[in-house]
């Protein structure tokens, strides 16, 4: 088997057994996957359990081509995947992450990830189905399709359903084109579970099961801040304080969605601001007043008084 192309420069003969070598360091740093990884640190705040099976993936990944590039039998992996976890725990920036780490390592032929839901594959009515999920295939073919709330897919309960179809039409090609797609599921751990059990060939074909866990409070308030440093905005320390106590009590509430519910608060509170400081015009604005989030605009939220 010949080496893999730009692998040829990292290949050595070692002077004892003549066998060949490959530096797998310089591997690594010509894969710029180190990059990917350091930036999944410094931007998702948490995730611990999962960004230790990212990197355990990726080492497979690495070893796997190194492999290759000197001739060792080495299978194509199967790289479908499955990201169970709460609403707002970073299923799909991870997902983002992977195709960029996928592409890297030469596993997928693009930084390309396609989002859809189960209204982006089934149909409504006979024959409306099989186009409809062929199309998503070939938009995501050479990249990374993430169904998110797969389990929706199959609804036992309706014999009319459609779902089925498009679901046997997705294992044909995750098993005929795994060599240039990545599947990957997201949803509910128990539903997932429950959709597995009721559909073994997909269960068959997901090799990596990652979980992702609630956030805690203070990195909840971390990733508010860097969500709000990300709209150019910053919260004020008495806003911060107010962030804090929003957060314990909406964890508390129904509902809850974890980075999403922050994103949302934040999204409520800049309504607020922008409320605010209208309401106050007749004099200019500094800009330090644009970007700042007080402490009333986090505390008007009903969360306060419910």
């Amino acid at each position: 088997m010949a080496a893999e192309p730009g692998t040829a420069a990292l290949l050595e003969r070692t002077p004892d057994t003549a066998e060949p070598s490959i530096d797998l360091d310089a591997l690594y740093r010509q894969s710029g996957i180190g990059d990917l990884l350091a930036g999944m640190d410094r931007e998702l705040v948490g995730l611990v359990p999962v960004k230790t099976r990212i990197r355990e993936i990726a080492a497979l990944l690495l070893v796997e081509r190194a492999r290759r590039s000197i001739g060792l039998r080495a299978e194509p992996p199967s790289l479908h995947m499955c990201f169970t976890g709460n609403p707002g725990t970073g299923k799909t920036s991870v997902a983002r992450r992977m195709a960029g780490l996928l592409h890297g390592l030469g596993y997928i032929r693009r930084d390309h990830v396609v989002g859809v839901t189960r209204d982006d594959l089934v149909g409504q009515y006979i024959g409306h189905t099989a186009p409809k999920t062929k199309e998503v295939l070939k938009r995501a073919m050479g990249g990374v399709l993430f169904i998110d709330e797969a389990y929706y897919l199959y609804r036992p309960e309706n014999e009319r359903d459609y779902g089925q179809e498009a679901i046997e039409i997705l294992l044909q090609v995750m098993e005929d084109n795994r060599d240039d797609l990545v599947v990957i599921l997201a949803g509910y751990r128990d539903r997932m579970e429950v959709f597995f059990r009721s559909n073994p060939g997909m269960a068959s074909r997901i090799a990596h099961h990652v979980d992702f866990p609630d956030y805690e409070a203070a990195e909840l308030l971390e990733i508010a801040r860097l969500m709000a440093a990300g709209m150019q905005y910053r919260m004020a320390p008495e806003a911060e304080r107010a962030m804090s106590d929003y957060i314990a009590r909406r964890m508390a509430q129904p509902r809850f969605a974890n980075a999403r519910s922050i994103r949302n608060a934040l999204d409520r509170a800049r309504l607020r601001q922008a409320n605010r400081l209208f309401e106050a015009r007749g004099a200019a604005i500094a800009a330090a007043d644009l970007q700042t989030i007080a402490e009333e605009d986090i505390r008007k939220s009903r969360v306060f008084t419910q």
